[in-house]
C-alpha cells in the first residue's frame, strides 16, 4: 500500500482533483481506442465513487472505500450484478491505467455473480408477426437482427464497405470484445439493403457538396488514412437524419442513427402484434440462434455467427430448445 499512498500524496501535491482527473480518464480511454459508451459509463462511475466519498481523491483511498461503494450499490442501490461489475471495472481502469498504480488487493475483490437466466425467445410465428408490424428502416434493421444474429449496436454501426452482396455476407467490425466476424446476408434482404445503401450514398453526396461528408473513424485508422473518412465505403449504412457535432473533437459529422429509435419501434410493434413476452431488440438475436438450432445447424457454426468466445455461452440456447424437462415428454401427454 505504500506505493498507493505515495501516488496519492503526489497527486494531491499537484492539485489533481475531480474535473482534471476525469479529463485524464477520458484522454486515456480515447488513446486506447475504447468506445464512447464505455467512456461515458466509466467516467460516470468514477464520478459517483468520488462524490460518495466526500470528493476525496481516489489516490487517497483504498480497498475499504471501494468495497463500501460496491456494497452500497448492491444493498442500497439494488443494482444488477452486471452493473456492479461495470463499476468495479471502471475503478480498476482508474487505478491501473490513469493513476498508474498496481493494487494487488483489487484482484481480491470478488465480482458479483450474474444470475443464470434463460433468454427470451420468440417463436417463428411471433418473430414474423413482430417484424410485420415494423416499416421502412426499422423493418430492415429488425430483419437484420433476426436474420443475421447481429447485436443492436453492430447493426447501427454497420458501414457500407462491410456489406458484400457477391459473397452473400456481412462483416461485423469491432463486435463485443473488439472482435471482427462474418455472418450471412439473407437473400430476402438483398434488394431492400441495396436501396438503403443507395440512400446512404445520396445523403453522403449531399454532405460532400455542402463541404462536409466526413464520418467518425477509429483513431488509428483516422491517423493512418486521413482521407478515408470521406470515402463512401466508410459511411454508415443507417446514417442519422441530421449532422451533429462530435463532442470529442468538435467536428461536424453525420453519425449513425440513434439506436433508441429502433428500441422504441420494437416495443411498440410488440404491443401491436399482441406478444406478451418481454421481447427487445436482443430477443431477435436470441431467436436467430434458437431457430438455427431447431433447423439442425451445428452449435459451433452458430457460435461463430454470434461471435461467442466460448461455446458454453452458445449452449444456453440448447436449454431453450429443449422446452423444459430436457425435452422429455410428460406422462400426462402420453395418456
Amino acid at each position: 500500500m505504500s506505493s498507493f499512498h505515495g501516488a496519492g500524496q503526489q497527486a494531491s501535491s499537484r492539485g489533481e482533483r475531480s474535473p482534471k482527473l476525469l479529463d485524464q480518464v477520458r484522454e486515456r480511454m480515447r488513446r486506447l481506442g475504447m468506445a464512447k459508451r464505455s467512456e461515458e459509463a466509466y467516467v460516470g462511475w468514477i464520478r459517483r465513487f468520488i462524490l460518495s466519498n466526500g470528493k476525496r481523491h481516489p489516490a487517497d483511498m483504498g480497498a475499504p472505500e471501494i468495497e463500501r461503494f460496491l456494497t452500497s450499490l448492491a444493498v442500497q442501490g439494488q443494482v444488477a450484478a452486471s452493473t456492479q461489475n461495470q463499476a468495479l471495472s471502471a475503478l480498476l481502469f482508474l487505478y491501473r491505467q490513469v493513476l498508474g498504480v498496481e493494487l494487488p488487493w483489487l484482484d481480491g475483490i470478488e465480482r458479483a455473480k450474474k444470475p443464470q437466466r434463460l433468454p427470451v425467445v420468440l417463436s417463428r410465428s411471433e418473430a414474423t408477426a413482430l417484424l410485420g408490424e415494423l416499416t421502412g428502416t426499422h423493418w430492415l434493421m429488425g430483419s437484420l437482427l433476426y436474420g443475421t444474429g447481429m447485436r443492436l449496436m453492430e447493426c447501427v454501426r454497420l458501414r457500407v464497405k462491410d456489406v458484400d452482396f457477391e459473397r452473400g455476407e456481412i462483416v461485423i467490425r469491432q463486435g463485443k470484445g473488439a472482435k471482427d466476424r462474418r455472418t450471412m446476408l439473407p437473400r430476402v434482404l438483398s434488394e431492400p439493403l441495396r436501396a438503403q445503401l443507395a440512400e446512404a450514398r445520396r445523403i453522403h453526396e449531399r454532405d460532400v457538396g455542402a463541404g462536409f461528408g466526413r464520418v467518425w473513424m477509429p483513431d488509428a485508422l483516422a491517423r493512418k488514412f486521413p482521407g478515408a473518412s470521406r470515402e463512401c465505403g466508410w459511411q454508415y449504412v443507417f446514417p442519422a437524419s441530421t449532422r451533429s457535432t462530435d463532442p470529442r473533437d468538435g467536428a461536424e459529422r453525420r453519425h449513425h442513427v440513434d439506436e433508441s429509435s429502433l428500441q422504441r419501434a420494437i416495443k411498440s410493434a410488440r404491443g401491436r402484434a399482441g406478444i406478451v413476452k418481454p421481447a427487445t431488440c436482443h430477443t431477435l438475436r436470441h431467436s436467430f440462434a434458437t431457430h438455427l438450432l431447431e433447423a439442425g445447424q451445428d452449435i459451433r457454426t452458430i457460435q461463430e455467427l454470434l461471435g461467442h468466445k466460448d461455446v458454453a455461452t452458445t449452449q444456453i440456447y440448447t436449454h431453450v430448445l429443449n422446452r423444459g424437462g430436457q425435452g422429455v415428454v410428460s406422462p400426462l401427454d402420453r395418456s
